[in-house]
């Protein structure tokens, strides 16, 4: 139906065929078995008489092969076609997983909806259109949603349906922007990871109960519902036991509403599992604390560290205000000075604004703090009683030593000076 015999009959990667047309490198076809990017899923590799199949398009709706080489075999010549089956067999785990994401986030998520998926050589993405919170949690809790359906050995089916009754049905992953190749003449290819432990399935009908009579999917639950049905035009496993294992990677916001799932399937969810692993392993070694415990310890080390990280703020903003408090003041344009340097410390400029803006008006007219480690920034704050702008100190500032900066009548800031802050205070006293 939808043009792609590849997805009806993803099993089928030799067969012998009629070259019908050749134009340079792009070959048609009689019947062809390979299937054309669409959908998010790449085009299969392969061979057409012995020769590299570099891609295969589908224009029209029909199948385009551009070779690797130029064809050493003439139009009307009958050929032998072999599809890469490792790649075509990836592509077939790796789209049925992404089904049985979304079969998972069915469960999971207060509302969802289809946003496309891609597959790639490392790694598969899912875009769930959904406003519930994908954090850390919901992502484990998908991850293992999946592998239980992978477990589980639920059959994966396929059938074409007309547009209206597809549309008529419940429950249905429908995006014709996104799937526009399930759709072809007025109908729509369906395809159902159905409950665990039902017969049939990928048979290109709906598995059907001893008796004869319609599909009961019964889940572990006992509902009788599937665990994903959606409109496809891809290339599927037979069983969800085919997919192997399935690894999410990470997500993210491609777009407002929609949530980004990465997700790997077979070797390099293995390696991702093993690195995990690793990684935790060591964790619990250098922790020394069961593995269960990780999480806990983790959590009371970083409030330790935040605990002693305000206690050292809260230091060095008492050194500042002491600092600025037994400087000597010194007059200029008729109003009272006082400057401090704080390159022995690693105080930001926020800080360092804060504690000169109180100590305007406090401690002297006009308060100047320069810092930086790698490179110097200078605050002012002046009182708001003053004559004199902040902005005219940095600016007084960037012309002698370059950089930028800027703010307001009473504090501003600026930095990417070349000179120490020792070198700035200076060149601000008479």
């Amino acid at each position: 139906m939808s043009g792609q015999r590849a997805a009806a009959e993803p099993y089928a990667t030799r067969f012998e065929t009629e070259v019908t047309a050749i134009d340079g490198r792009r070959v048609r076809l009689e019947t062809s078995y390979f299937y054309g990017e669409s959908g998010g899923q790449p085009a299969d590799r392969g061979t057409i008489g012995g020769i590299a199949v570099d891609d295969v398009r589908l224009e029209d709706g029909e199948h385009i092969h551009v070779l690797a080489d130029d064809p050493s075999f003439r139009s009307g010549q009958r050929v032998l076609c072999s599809v890469d089956w490792t790649f075509r067999m990836y592509c077939m785990r790796a789209h049925t997983a992404s089904h049985a994401l979304y079969g998972a986030g069915r469960r999971v998520l207060e509302d969802l909806g289809y946003g496309g998926f891609d597959i790639g050589e490392e790694k598969v993405r899912v875009d769930l259109e959904t406003s519930s919170e994908i954090d850390d949690e919901t992502l484990l809790e998908l991850e293992s949603l999946v592998n239980r359906a992978v477990w589980e050995s639920r059959p994966v089916s396929w059938e074409d349906v007309p547009v209206a009754d597809a549309r008529d049905r419940d429950r249905i992953a429908f995006n014709e922007a996104t799937e526009d190749g399930a759709f072809q003449q007025g109908r729509v290819r369906i395809v159902t990871i159905g409950g665990a432990g039902e017969n049939g399935g990928g048979s290109g009908t709906r598995a059907r109960t001893p008796s004869g009579g319609p599909t009961v999917t019964t889940s572990t639950d006992g509902s009788a519902e599937p665990w994903d049905v959606a409109a496809c035009g891809g290339t599927h496993v037979r069983n969800t036991r085919e997919i192997g294992p399935v690894t999410v990677l990470d997500r993210s916001n491609p777009g407002e509403g929609l949530t980004r799932i990465e997700f790997s399937v077979g070797p390099d969810a293995i390696d991702r599992r093993r690195a995990e692993k690793a990684a935790a392993l060591t964790a619990r070694r250098t922790l020394g604390v069961p593995l269960s415990d990780v999480g806990d310890e983790l959590a009371r080390l970083r409030d330790e560290r935040e605990a002693a990280s305000e206690r050292a703020r809260s230091l060095e903003r008492d050194l500042v205000e002491t600092k600025l408090e037994g400087s000597e003041p010194f007059e200029r344009d008729e109003l009272e000075w006082v400057t401090t340097t704080v390159a022995e410390m690693e105080m930001d400029t926020n800080d360092a604004g804060e504690l000169a803006r109180e100590a305007a008006g406090e401690v002297a007219d006009v308060v100047v703090i320069a810092g930086g480690t790698d490179t110097a920034y200078v605050v002012v704050a002046t009182d708001a009683t003053s004559s004199l702008s902040a902005e005219t100190v940095v600016a007084e500032v960037t012309d002698a030593f370059g950089g930028g900066g800027g703010g307001s009548v009473t504090l501003a800031q600026a930095g990417g000076f070349d000179a120490t802050p020792a070198e700035i205070t200076a060149a601000l006293e008479p």
